[in-house]
């Protein structure tokens, strides 16, 4: 029997990457997309470019984690047998500007949904994506499962509470439900305007003539870098086990914005102090200086590690939008693998 997947934030980094890999995996994959009027489906441009992709079990369906009601009328038709919540509003510094709407969606959205579940009474197995950013100031280091949490951001809180939610839900309801507490993730699928793909996608413009000054804000800050497709395994690893656990996503290494763009710059041979410059407006009212994670959990229960190491993370997603920006120029729109 073919098994069903639902995807909320399908059109994102994580859940394009995650829909392929389930497609790959014989599933039947639903996602939820908001209403917009422009098209914001292109990360999926892939599965659809890929004729083994399995695209023919692919279906969007348009819905939002403000609406309780229609999220419940999805799930009771679809009947999936693994749900996956990556949608948020999941911009850190954002999150400052509209800390009501981050709550909303990012905190709220996940109660929605778990009660969704409750009320129509299936059984899924059931993913929340929680985030490094809970540990905001960090109280050890490396960080673990067993690490309390201090967020530093109205979106730290607000995964905080989607976590805890979802422990409850799994405890009061017996629900199969997994928190996986991914440190930062990255692709060449990223957002344009997280800090590492506006790294490397200005390397790609000032090397093609096109920029000549990128700003950022603090330099300083040291974050656990991985690569995002390989992070979505381990998603799917949790719900394949016999009891649900809560991990921790991470490679054991931490480096900071500085060495990301010595590295970045330097795989072009441009000198990156020659045309960074720091704007306060970048800066987060309240910082989180360091994040480093320890996955160990993860590798003796999921049998999960990560492969790709920092400068090749760096180096690929540097190449691919020297790549994305040729197309475009020549005239063939991609999107980045």
């Amino acid at each position: 029997m073919v098994k069903k997947a639902l995807i909320t934030g399908i059109t994102g980094q994580d859940g394009s990457y995650l829909a392929e890999l389930l497609l790959l995996k014989g599933y039947e994959v639903h996602g939820i997309i908001r209403r917009a009027s422009t098209f914001n489906t292109g990360r999926l441009d892939p599965i659809y470019d890929d004729p083994h992709s399995g695209r023919t079990k692919l279906f969007l369906h348009y819905g939002d984690l403000s609406d309780a009601s229609a999220l419940s009328r999805l799930i009771d038709r679809v009947q999936p047998d693994e749900i996956y919540n990556l949608a948020a509003q999941s911009h850190v510094r954002v999150s400052f500007d509209g800390p009501e709407y981050t709550t909303d969606i990012t905190a709220t959205g996940a109660v929605r949904l778990l009660e969704a579940i409750r009320e129509t009474g299936i059984k899924p197995r059931f993913y929340q994506a929680s985030s490094s950013e809970m540990f905001g100031k960090v109280q050890e280091i490396p960080q673990t499962e067993r690490t309390p949490f201090y967020p530093r951001s109205p979106y730290g809180c607000a995964k905080v509470y989607a976590h805890w939610i979802t422990v409850n839900y799994r405890e009061s309801y017996g629900l199969f439900a997994c928190n996986g507490i991914l440190f930062n993730h990255e692709s060449p699928r990223r957002g344009e305007t997280f800090v590492t793909r506006k790294i490397t996608r200005a390397v790609a413009h000032i090397l093609a003539g096109l920029q000549s000054k990128l700003y950022l804000g603090n330099l300083d800050a040291k974050r656990d870098w991985g690569y995002a497709k390989e992070y979505v395994e381990a998603m799917w690893l949790m719900l394949q086990q016999d009891k649900p656990e809560d991990y921790v996503i991470a490679t054991n290494e931490t480096h900071s914005i500085r060495e990301f763009l010595d590295t970045a710059f330097g795989h072009v041979d441009l000198d990156w102090k020659k045309h960074v410059e720091i704007d306060p407006r970048y800066y987060r009212p309240a910082e989180v200086d360091l994040l480093i994670g320890d996955y160990k959990k993860a590798s003796r229960q999921l049998g999960w590690a990560p492969k790709t190491k920092f400068a090749d993370l760096v180096k690929l997603m540097v190449e691919a939008d020297v790549r994305l920006l040729k197309d475009h120029r020549e005239g063939r729109i991609k999107v980045a693998g």
